[in-house]
C-alpha cells in the first residue's frame, strides 16, 4: 500500500496543503520548525486517529480555526480508498472512506503505518507505559476488534477503581465487597484477552527485532524480549518470565493474584493487577536495555522494534506493506548506520523521510524531494 496524496486544512501550521506522492521513498526536506512533521504526523494520524507526538487531538488544529481536515488516498495494486477524517473542537471527530461514515477505532482496517521518531528512544529509556502503548498500537493494527477490547478493560479499570475509593472511604471489609467481585471477572476476563494478544505479538517481534537490530547496528548483540506479567506471583524483577500459551492458565494466575493484592488495593484505591500494569523488558547481550545499553544502543533498539513492527504488518496485512515514516532519523545516525538503515528499509513499498539535511540521506533514499517552508510545499524535484 502507498499514499498518492495528501490534502490537509488547519491542520497544524497548514491553512491549506496539497501534495501527490509516489511509491517508493519520499523526502520530505527543510529547515526545523517548518511543517515536515506536521505532513508526515497527519498520514499516520489516518491511520489510527491518533498523534506519535501529543496525546490531544486540539493541537492538531490549527490556531483559530475550529477544525481541521486531513484526507489521504491511498493505493494498493489496483485497489484505491479515500480516507477522510475531521477534527472538531467542539464536537467528536469524524471519519469517513470512500464518502461513508466508519468508526474512528475502525481506521486501521483502511490503511497502516509505523512511526519512528527521535520520541521512539523512550520505547527502550522510558516508562512501561510508553512499552505498553507500542504494543496495543500494534495488537490494534493486527486486529482492530482490539481497539473495542482496550476501550472495554480501561472502563472497567476506571469503575473498578471508584469502587476502591469507595470502599476505603466507607471502611469496608474486604469480604464484603460483592460488587467488586463482579467487577474482578469482567478485569480478568478482558484483561486476559489483552495479555494473550500482547504474548502473541511479542512472539512475532522477537526475530525481527533480532534481524533488524543487526541490520541497523551492524554489530552481533543478542537481543531479548519478554512480558514481565503481574498476574505472575513472583515480584522477582532479575529476569521476565516466559510467556504464558494458555490463556486459562493466565485467567487462573490473574484471580489468585487479586485475592492476595485485595488488601494492598483497598488501601491504595487503585487495581494493582493487569495488563495496565505489566512490562515490556528489554533486554541486550543479557542485561536490561533499560538502564545499561548505550545512546547508540538505545537508539538502535528502537529503530529494530519500529522495523520489526512493519515487517509483522507486511506479513500479516492483506492490503500490502504498511507505510512506513522515518521522521528527523538519519541525523542521528554516523554513515555507517545511515546506508545499513537504507538497506533495511529499501523493500518497502513506500517509505516517507523527513530531514532538515538532505545531505543527510542516503541518494537512493531521496530520488522524490519535496521541498518544505513555513507550512508550504516550495519546490518538488526529482
Amino acid at each position: 500500500m502507498h499514499v498518492t496524496h495528501l490534502s490537509l486544512a488547519d491542520f497544524r501550521n497548514y491553512a491549506r496543503a496539497d501534495v501527490a506522492l509516489r511509491p517508493g521513498a519520499v523526502l520530505f526536506v527543510g529547515r526545523n520548525g517548518q511543517g515536515k512533521t506536521n505532513l508526515v504526523e497527519a498520514i499516520a494520524y489516518a491511520g489510527s486517529a491518533s498523534s506519535h507526538r501529543v496525546s490531544s487531538d486540539q493541537a492538531l488544529i490549527r490556531f483559530g480555526a475550529e477544525s481541521g481536515i486531513v484526507r489521504l488516498r491511498v493505493q494498493h495494486e489496483e485497489r484505491a480508498a479515500v480516507i477522510e477524517i475531521e477534527l472538531n473542537r467542539a464536537s467528536p471527530n469524524r471519519a469517513q472512506v470512500n464518502g461513508s461514515g466508519v468508526r474512528l477505532r475502525d481506521l486501521p482496517r483502511y490503511f497502516a503505518s509505523v512511526v519512528f521518531a527521535p520520541e521512539d528512544l523512550a520505547l527502550v529509556r522510558g516508562d512501561p507505559g510508553v512499552r505498553r502503548g507500542f504494543l496495543d498500537t500494534l495488537v490494534v493494527q493486527r486486529a482492530p476488534r482490539f481497539a473495542g477490547v482496550i476501550a472495554d478493560y480501561e472502563r472497567v479499570v476506571r469503575q473498578r477503581n471508584s469502587l476502591l475509593k469507595s470502599a476505603r472511604a466507607s471502611r469496608l471489609p474486604a469480604d464484603s465487597l460483592t460488587t467488586l467481585d463482579v467487577w474482578d471477572e469482567r478485569l480478568v476476563s478482558l484483561g486476559t484477552e489483552l495479555i494473550m494478544a500482547r504474548a502473541d505479538l511479542v512472539e512475532a517481534l522477537r526475530p525481527h527485532v533480532a534481524r533488524a537490530y543487526s541490520a541497523v547496528a551492524g554489530d552481533d548483540h543478542r537481543t531479548r524480549m519478554a512480558l514481565r506479567l503481574s498476574v505472575d506471583d513472583s515480584d522477582d524483577e532479575s529476569s521476565p518470565p516466559e510467556i504464558i500459551a494458555d490463556p486459562a492458565i493466565v485467567a487462573e494466575r490473574f484471580r489468585a493474584r487479586l485475592a492476595d493484592r485485595r488488601r494492598a488495593e483497598l488501601d491504595r484505591a487503585v487495581t494493582l493487577v493487569g495488563p495496565h500494569r505489566d512490562d515490556l523488558v528489554l533486554e541486550l547481550n543479557g542485561l536490561p536495555a533499560r538502564g545499561y545499553a548505550s545512546h547508540g544502543e538505545s537508539w538502535s533498539y528502537a529503530l529494530a522494534l519500529k522495523l520489526a513492527s512493519a515487517e509483522v504488518l507486511r506479513a500479516e496485512a492483506i492490503a500490502g506493506d504498511p507505510v512506513l515514516i522515518l521522521d528527523d532519523v538519519f541525523a542521528e545516525l554516523d554513515e555507517g548506520r545511515r546506508e545499513r538503515l537504507a538497506d533495511a528499509v529499501g523493500g518497502f513499498e513506500q517509505v516517507l523521510i523527513t530531514a532538515a539535511v538532505g545531505g543527510d540521506v542516503p541518494e537512493r533514499l531521496a530520488a522524490t524531494r519535496i521541498g518544505i517552508a513555513a507550512g508550504a510545499i516550495v519546490e518538488e524535484a526529482e
